[in-house]
């Protein structure tokens, strides 16, 4: 149950990624000259996003385990379980690659729960100690979905760079009335007894999915031996045996302790297992 449980629950986060579909191929954003990764890597507060209704959005770029790779992780109040009483934390981690090191600002993530593959992402703008825009896109079979962010170093961002941020989008052909506004107030405290919900790379590896059948497995296990030994008792109350059967394993246990003091083989017609 709880590994059905899981995978509603993913189903249910991918489907609400804040994204928009487009006909046609993706737009061209171009990204920022001269970006510098080393400096935009660390903690950014999303103050916009595309159509999404989750707030307390955070963005967190490190650096991965191979040289031009990255991590990205997105913190949020999730729309869904924001929705419920359950107090939460979702993190959903991505990776980050660079196909081009001679344009270090186009990069492609690939999320765990995205099953369409990679997507561009861009940071079109940034001065690393304020503010950032960035561009995804994923093409599809006739079709693309797109999604804008406007990213700020504080959970507050001065209206002038959003503003700027939003002009340049729509200069690109990328509609800024589609953003929506991330509250990030009363978000959640990191002292707080939360529900943290982890999405990355490693959520569905072979060996994360074995554990999980194996545990179920163990579960269904002693179930099954608890209703054998529980039917046992119940026939032999039910026949009448169950004082007979107790005397015989009585008498059982008497002769082996009697045939070990007197070194005598026992004989018995049971199945002897050999290891």
């Amino acid at each position: 149950m709880q590994f059905l449980a899981c995978l509603v629950l993913a189903g249910c986060l991918a489907f609400a990624q804040a994204h928009t579909y487009h006909m046609g191929p993706c737009p061209i954003v171009e990204p920022m000259q001269g970006f510098q990764m080393s400096k935009f890597l660390g903690l950014w507060y999303v103050i916009q996003k595309t159509s999404t209704g989750s707030k307390c959005i955070t963005y967190n770029y490190t650096r991965g385990e191979e040289p031009g790779e990255y991590v990205i992780t997105q913190d949020s109040d999730h729309l869904i379980l924001g929705l419920t009483p359950l107090k939460h934390e979702y993190h959903y981690t991505g990776q980050l690659s660079v196909p081009e090191p001679s344009t270090p600002g186009r990069m492609e993530v690939r999320f765990p729960l995205n099953v369409a593959g990679s997507a561009s992402h861009v940071v079109f703008t940034t001065d690393y100690d304020n503010y950032a825009g960035i561009f995804t896109c994923q093409k599809l079979a006739f079709a693309h979905r797109q999604s804008a962010t406007i990213l700020s170093r504080t959970r507050t961002l001065d209206q002038v760079q959003v503003d700027k941020i939003r002009q340049r989008l729509g200069q690109y052909g990328v509609d800024p009335f589609e953003l929506s506004i991330i509250v990030q107030t009363g978000c959640p405290q990191a002292n707080e007894d939360n529900l943290d919900i982890n999405i990355d790379p490693n959520t569905f590896t072979s060996e994360n999915l074995g554990n999980v059948v194996r545990k179920a497995g163990e579960k269904i296990g002693d179930g099954v031996q608890w209703i054998a030994q529980t039917g046992s008792q119940v026939y032999h109350k039910l026949t009448g045996t169950e004082e007979s059967q107790t005397s015989s394993t009585t008498e059982r246990n008497n002769r082996v302790t009697n045939a070990k003091n007197n070194s005598e083989r026992l004989e018995t017609n049971e199945v002897e297992w050999i290891p």
